[in-house]
C-alpha cells in the first residue's frame, strides 16, 4: 500500500512538472521563426497574385470566382475548407481517447462527395443560383425560408464552426509559443480577413491549394517521425492498449476512478462498434453520420460554393474525387498521431484526476485536446516545429477565409439584398467586405464562451450541435431535389418544429450538462441517453414525415416553375417561370441611371480603396440581350464531354469502392 502511495506521489510529481517543462520548449527559435515568416509571406503573395490577376468587381467575380476554376483547385479548397485546426485538435484528441472510430466521420466524405458531384450540383448549376437559401427560394417561393435559413447558417458558423477553430488554434498557439491568445487570435483574424475581404473566392481557392500542400507536407512528416518514435504499427498497436496513466487516485478526495474511465476502450481499433454500448454504435455511424454529411456536404455554403465556381462539371466532378482521396489522408495523419500522443505522453494526455489535468491543459475534464500540438513540440526539431505551427496555422486559416467568404455570400445576397431591394452591384461588393469585419468582431467576442464550454472532447461537440441543428435542413433539401410534391408550406414547418426539437434537446443537455466518466450527468435517459447520431436519425425521420404531410394536404407547385429544380425536371428545356420571378421584377428598375465621368471627382484614397477592393470605377461596354443571355447559358451548363465524363464517372465508381474496402478492412 505504501509503495503505490509513493508510486502515486512520484507519478504526481512527474506530471505536475510535465506542463512546466512544455511551456519552456516554446517556439522561439531562428529556424522555426524563419520558417513561419516565410509561410505568411508566400500566402500573402499568392493571396496578392489572385486578388491581382481575377475578377473581383462583379459578384460573380467575387462569389464564384467566374465559374473558371479547374479541378486540382476545387478539390484541394474542398479539402482545405473541411480541414480546419479542429480537426488536428478534436480527431487527434477523441483518437487519443477512444480510439480509430472518430475516423469513420473522415471516411463517410468518400460517398458524400460522389453525392455531391453527381447528384447535388448539377441541379444547382441549372437553377442558376449563388446560395443554398437563394436555391430554395426559387424552389419553393416566398422569402421566409431563404431568410430563415440565411440567418440559422450564420449561427451555425458563428457556434460551430468559426468558434471551434478559433478554441482549437488558440490551444496550439499556447502550448508552442506562449502568446497571449487573444493577440494570436487577433493577428491570425486580421492576415485571414485581408486576403478574404480584397481576394473573394477566387483568393480563397488558391490560397487553400497552398494551404492543402502545407498541410500534407507538414502532418505527413509528423505521423512519420511517431510511428518511427512508437516502432511501427504492430507496436503502436500494442503500446496503444496498454497506455494507462499511473496517478489514478485524486489524493485531496481520496477517489479512486473506475477502470473503464482511464483504460483504452476494448474496440479501439475497431470502427463499427456496439449498437447500444458503443460510443460511437454502427448504425449511428452509417446512417445518423450520413444525414448529417448530407447537411454539410451537399448543401452547406461553405462546401458547394467551391462547386459552383467550376469550369464545367467535369472538373467539378474530378474535385470532388480529388476531395474524396485527401479524405483517406485524416485517419493516418490525425487520428493515428493522436493515438501515439497517448503513448508517448501518457500521464498528460490521457490524465484523469482533476488537479492533474488542471495543472496539465488548465481544464479538469480531460486533457485530450492537447494531444496533437503537445507532439508537435515535444517530437519535431527546430525548423520542422515551425514548419508544424504552419501547418495548423494553414488548416485554421482556409477553413475560416472559406467561412468569411461564404458567410459574407449569404448575408450580402440574401438578406441585405431584402432590406435594400434597389443596392447596386458595387454596394453590395462593399457590404460583403464590411459583413467579414463584423463576423471577426462577434467571432472574437465569442472566444471567452468557447473557452469556458470547450473542455470536453472537441469534435464531438461540433458533431453533437449539427446533429441537433442539422437534419431538419438536409430532410428538406433532399425532398426539394428528389420529390417534386414538396411545396413551401410544407418545407417551411419541417424546418420549423425541426428546429424547435432540436433546441430542445439542446439545451436539456447544456443544462443538465454533458458529464464525464467520473461524474455522469443527471440528465433523464428519454432526453441525454440517447446518442446523438440516433437523434439525428430520429429527426431526420420526423422531419420527412413533417413535410410530406403538410405538402400533400395543401396545393402542390405547377411543373413551370419546376423546370430544372428537381430530378425529375432536370433535363427539360421549356422556360421555367420562377416562384419569385415578381418580386424580381419590382427590383429591375432604372438600369440606365448615368454617374458623372469620375475623373476629376474621384480623390487618390478613394481610388487606393477602390483598386484594393477590385471595385474598378469604368464600366465595361454594356451587353445586348442575346449576350447576356449567351452568359447566363454558360452559366448554367452542365454539359460534358463523353470522353472526360467516362473518366470522371470511372473514377467515381473506384472511390466508392475504396470507401468499402477501407471501412470493411477496419470494421
Amino acid at each position: 500500500m505504501a509503495s503505490s502511495v509513493t508510486a502515486t506521489a512520484m507519478a504526481t510529481a512527474s506530471t505536475t512538472a510535465g506542463p512546466k517543462s512544455s511551456n519552456v520548449v516554446a517556439i522561439n527559435n531562428p529556424a522555426d521563426i524563419a520558417v513561419i515568416v516565410i509561410y505568411f509571406l508566400v500566402v500573402l503573395a499568392v493571396g496578392l497574385w489572385a486578388m491581382y490577376s481575377t475578377n473581383r468587381g462583379t459578384v460573380g467575380g467575387f462569389f464564384l470566382a467566374g465559374r473558371s476554376m479547374v479541378w486540382w483547385p476545387i478539390g484541394a479548397s474542398l479539402f482545405a475548407s473541411n480541414i480546419g485546426s479542429g480537426h488536428f485538435v478534436g480527431l487527434a484528441g477523441t483518437g487519443a481517447a477512444s480510439g480509430i472510430a472518430i475516423g469513420g466521420f473522415e471516411w463517410n466524405a468518400l460517398v458524400m462527395v460522389v453525392i455531391l458531384g453527381w447528384l447535388f450540383v448539377p441541379i444547382y448549376i441549372k437553377a442558376g443560383v449563388v446560395t443554398m437559401p437563394e436555391y430554395l427560394r426559387k424552389r419553393f417561393g416566398g422569402k421566409r425560408i431563404q431568410i430563415y435559413l440565411s440567418v440559422l447558417s450564420l449561427l451555425l458558423y458563428i457556434f460551430t464552426k468559426i468558434s471551434a477553430d478559433i478554441f482549437s488554434g488558440a490551444i496550439f498557439i499556447r502550448i508552442s509559443m506562449g502568446l497571449n491568445i487573444y493577440v494570436a487570435i487577433i493577428i491570425l483574424l486580421a492576415i485571414t480577413a485581408l486576403y478574404t475581404i480584397t481576394g473573394g473566392l477566387a483568393a480563397v481557392i488558391y490560397t487553400d491549394t497552398l494551404q492543402t500542400a502545407i498541410m500534407l507536407v507538414g502532418s505527413v512528416i509528423l505521423a512519420a517521425f511517431a510511428f518511427n518514435k512508437v516502432g511501427g504499427y504492430d507496436a503502436f498497436v500494442e503500446k496503444y492498449m496498454a497506455a494507462i496513466p499511473k496517478v489514478i487516485t485524486d489524493e485531496k478526495t481520496n477517489i479512486t476512478y473506475a477502470e473503464q474511465c482511464f483504460t483504452p476502450r476494448a474496440d479501439s481499433f475497431q470502427i463499427f462498434r456496439d449498437p447500444i454500448t458503443g460510443d460511437l454504435p454502427w448504425p449511428g455511424l452509417i446512417f445518423g453520420l450520413s444525414i448529417l454529411a448530407l447537411w454539410y456536404w451537399c448543401t452547406d455554403q461553405v462546401i458547394v460554393q467551391r462547386c459552383l465556381s467550376g469550369k464545367n462539371m467535369s472538373h467539378v466532378k474530378a474535385g470532388c474525387i480529388m476531395c474524396g482521396y485527401m479524405k483517406l489522408l485524416p485517419m493516418f495523419l490525425m487520428v493515428m498521431p493522436g493515438m501515439i500522443s497517448r503513448i508517448l505522453y501518457t500521464e498528460e494526455v490521457a490524465c484523469i484526476v482533476p488537479s492533474v489535468c488542471k495543472e496539465v491543459c488548465d481544464t479538469e475534464v480531460g486533457c485530450t485536446n492537447i494531444a496533437y500540438p503537445t507532439m508537435v513540440v515535444k517530437l519535431m526539431p527546430n525548423g520542422l516545429r515551425g514548419l508544424m505551427l504552419s501547418v495548423m496555422l494553414a488548416s485554421l486559416m482556409s477553413s475560416l477565409t472559406s467561412i468569411f467568404n461564404s458567410a459574407s455570400t449569404l448575408f450580402t445576397m440574401d438578406i441585405y439584398t431584402k432590406i435594400r431591394t434597389q443596392a447596386k452591384e458595387k454596394e453590395l461588393m462593399f457590404v460583403g467586405r464590411f459583413f467579414i469585419l463584423a463576423l471577426i468582431a462577434v467571432s472574437i467576442a465569442w472566444v471567452p464562451v468557447v473557452q469556458s464550454a470547450q473542455s470536453g472532447q472537441l469534435f464531438d461537440y461540433i458533431q453533437s450541435i449539427t446533429s441537433y441543428l442539422g437534419p431538419p435542413i438536409a430532410a428538406v433539401f433532399f425532398l426539394a431535389i428528389f420529390c417534386k410534391r414538396v411545396n413551401e408550406q410544407g418545407a417551411f414547418w419541417g424546418l420549423v418544429i425541426g428546429l424547435l426539437i432540436g433546441l430542445s434537446r439542446m439545451i436539456a443537455e447544456f443544462s443538465y450538462g454533458t458529464g464525464t466518466c467520473a461524474t455522469p450527468s443527471n440528465c433523464p435517459a428519454i432526453i441525454c441517453k440517447v446518442h446523438y447520431l440516433y437523434f439525428a436519425i430520429i429527426l431526420f425521420a420526423i422531419s420527412l414525415f413533417i413535410v410530406l404531410c403538410v405538402s400533400f394536404i395543401t396545393k402542390p407547385i405547377d411543373d413551370v416553375h419546376l423546370y430544372r429544380l428537381c430530378w425529375t425536371l432536370r433535363n427539360s428545356k421549356e422556360k421555367r417561370i420562377d416562384l419569385d420571378a415578381g418580386d424580381e421584377e419590382e427590383d429591375v428598375e432604372e438600369p440606365e441611371e448615368e454617374e458623372p465621368a469620375p475623373a476629376e471627382e474621384v480623390g487618390c484614397c478613394k481610388k487606393a480603396c477602390n483598386w484594393f477592393c477590385g471595385l474598378d470605377e469604368q464600366k465595361g461596354p454594356k451587353l445586348s440581350k442575346e449576350e447576356e443571355e449567351t452568359l447566363k447559358q454558360k452559366l448554367t451548363d452542365t454539359h460534358e464531354d463523353p470522353f472526360w465524363k467516362r473518366v470522371v464517372n470511372i473514377n467515381g465508381i473506384i472511390l466508392l469502392a475504396v470507401a468499402v474496402f477501407c471501412h470493411g478492412f477496419f470494421a
